[in-house]
């Protein structure tokens, strides 16, 4: 999941269609709600970038991506919304994509992307069995924790790596790592833990 960082569908559009720009998506969805496809969903495209979750360090290859037109800055609107949890229904039924699975930029590319952004309404899409969304549980060791839960980060990015998952479960929360950012990502690791290489490798 992505934002364009483009107020414009137009401007996104031709962006992505760009051979030059070197970025791509499957899909664009504009505020009002109309789906562009861009590239078949069987064909690789070039959205998530540099980036890794659990065990994927090719993301690009494993992935769908979908742009929905956003400054990062505004809320998304209700058919905006409506637009994405269709194709989501559709998408994950026909590639059987779990919950888990359904990821944020900001999620899979720790210390370099921010999209979908503090707006992007996590919760809306978990209620609705699109994402998910845990319980507190038992704090524990906040990166053995996010580390399980499919998070993958370098050495010295333990900030960026607090940023990506504040802005997943806490997008307002601000200060140094706490009690709270510990039982969420305890929760998404007791739940939904994702396979991942061993600890040495990642950080």
């Amino acid at each position: 999941m992505h934002y364009t960082a483009m107020r414009a569908s137009t401007d996104a559009l031709a962006r992505l269609c760009d051979s030059g720009a070197e970025v791509s998506a499957h899909y664009v969805i504009e505020p009002g709600g109309q789906v562009w496809s861009l590239v078949p969903e069987e064909r690789r495209a070039w959205h998530a970038g540099k980036s890794a979750w659990g065990a994927v360090r090719d993301v690009n290859s494993r992935s769908i991506g979908i742009e929905l037109v956003n400054t990062g800055r505004q809320p998304f609107p209700e058919p905006q919304m409506h637009a994405l949890e269709s194709l989501l229904d559709a998408v994950r039924d026909r590639w059987s994509v779990p919950p888990e699975r359904v990821i944020g930029h900001s999620d899979i590319a720790i210390g370099r992307k921010v999209d979908p952004g503090p707006r992007f309404d996590w919760r809306r899409l978990a209620r609705r069995g699109h994402a998910v969304w845990p319980d507190q549980a038992t704090p524990g060791d906040f990166e053995e924790d996010a580390r399980r839960a499919g998070y993958v980060w370098e050495a010295g990015q333990e900030d960026a790596l607090l940023a990506a998952v504040r802005l997943r479960l806490r997008p307002w929360a601000t200060g140094p790592l706490g009690a709270v950012d510990r039982a969420l990502v305890a929760g998404l690791a007791r739940d939904w833990p994702v396979a991942a290489e061993p600890a040495q490798s990642t950080s």
